[in-house]
């Protein structure tokens, strides 16, 4: 490899390594200040000038290996590292302190500064990347620690299990006459698994700002875990504290918003064709809405919430499970509808299926449209927005039967601009 390689991509990848390793050292010397400004005194093992070299040591060290023709010689360099900083740890340890993760990112450090030498340059950036993050989230990662419940952790231990396990071993082949080979086992729990990474990412958000932080943002985070649960609870809430009828309102109204967006990244993730069709009435309806939300937060300043709203871990079995078998079943109607009905069949199944949930009609409609014998893009669009507009009645309905007559009468506009807008907008295409 060295004598294929010339000397600017030879200085390219040593100097890779030393930013890698500036960006790790910056963060544990900037965390060592932080923690350390009244007692100046405290030494550091490794900071902004250590982890450069270090990085520069793990790329000399596959140099050299290569020029050798040896790799033991790495082997040993990175064993010399090693044993450096279990002797730094040792008498960190007899000082007091306890932790190891410095020394853990100055290993981790050496073998990125190795990578870079054998060019795996993106992926040496993208670890030295992770690595400061997750050096830099100590604060939240305890915080997230401390709100946990056991059942979170058990449920997405149990789902992670499954899904890595299981999802692997599914077959990736429908069994049966039509429309019974749309069924297949592999992309019907793949989608589980999708759905479910976007909802727990907005249940960790929570878990890590609090929903103390107010009821906008809440809103906006809810609206990843579940929009539906977002209305129900501030509509419910509206009833019992007043003068809050607009925040609510705008809470409600940026988890929907959140609605349209995971419509976008779902079809995106499917169906990039259909994606050109579905993001017009979607973006209409998502900036309707955002120019409301903007006039509700301009009305009125957003008050803070006095008590935490509940969301469960969307990592729970049962509600995978539950998703699966919807989505399982909005396939199989849509192409059924598809086959014996035409256009018409779909578009009433994609109402009917829009009040229980829109991701599966979502999901299902860009399976089906990446063929363009079973589906076309355009019926597949406007069943997508008739979902959507199906979903979004639902929770208006919530709204109107839970909700305050404030809150009804703030958000009725905001709900009757964004269903006209994105049905307009996709049956004119």
């Amino acid at each position: 490899m060295f004598e294929d390689t010339s000397q600017i991509e030879l200085f390219y990848r040593f100097g890779v390594a030393i930013s890698v390793g500036l960006l790790v050292g910056l963060q544990r010397e900037y965390a060592h200040w932080s923690e350390h400004q009244k007692n100046e005194g405290e030494s550091l093992f490794a900071g902004a000038r250590t982890f450069p070299l270090l990085a520069l040591f793990g790329c000399t060290a596959a140099l050299l290996a290569d020029v050798m023709g040896s790799p033991l010689l790495l082997v040993a360099a990175i064993l010399a590292a090693g044993l450096v900083v279990t002797v730094a740890y040792y008498f960190e340890a007899r000082s007091g302190s306890g932790g190891i993760t410095t020394e853990v990112a100055a290993l981790t450090t050496v073998l990125i500064g190795a990578l870079c030498y054998f060019g795996d340059l993106r992926l040496a950036a993208a670890l030295g990347v992770a690595v400061t993050v997750l050096l830099a989230l100590k604060l939240q990662t305890r915080a997230l620690i401390r709100q946990l419940e056991p059942e979170d952790f058990y449920a997405t231990l149990q789902f992670a299990v499954i899904t890595i396990i299981i999802l692997p071993l599914l077959p990736r082949t429908g069994y049966g006459p039509e429309p019974l080979s749309v069924l297949v086992p592999y992309k019907i729990w793949l989608m589980v698994v999708f759905i479910s990474g976007i909802s727990f990412l907005g249940y960790i958000l929570i878990k890590l700002v609090g929903t103390h932080r107010g009821v906008g943002l809440t809103g906006i985070l809810g609206g990843l875990a579940s929009s539906t649960a977002v209305t129900l609870s501030f509509s419910q809430r509206s009833r019992s504290v007043n003068g809050l009828n607009q925040p609510f309102a705008l809470a409600i109204l940026l988890s929907w918003s959140v609605m349209f967006v995971r419509v976008l990244v779902e079809v995106a993730a499917l169906n990039r064709s259909l994606l050109r069709i579905v993001w017009i009435p979607m973006v209409a309806a998502l900036a309707v809405t955002t120019v409301y939300c903007i006039y509700l937060y301009r009305s009125k300043s957003v008050a803070k919430q006095e008590e935490e709203d509940r969301f469960t871990n969307p990592f729970e079995l049962g509600p995978a499970l539950g998703f699966g078998l919807l989505f399982a079943v909005v396939l199989l109607i849509s192409k059924a509808a598809t086959m014996y009905l035409g256009d018409t069949g779909i578009y009433l199944s994609s109402v009917v299926a829009g009040f229980a949930d829109v991701d599966a009609i979502t999901l299902s409609m860009a399976e089906l449209s990446r063929d363009a014998s079973v589906l076309d893009e355009q019926t597949a669009a406007r069943a997508i927005v008739l979902a959507v507009a199906s979903n979004t009645l639902v929770k208006g309905a919530i709204v109107l039967s839970a909700g305050s007559p404030g809150l009804k009468k703030v958000i009725l506009p905001g709900i009757i601009a964004s269903l006209v807008t994105a049905i307009g907008v996709v049956f004119l295409l």
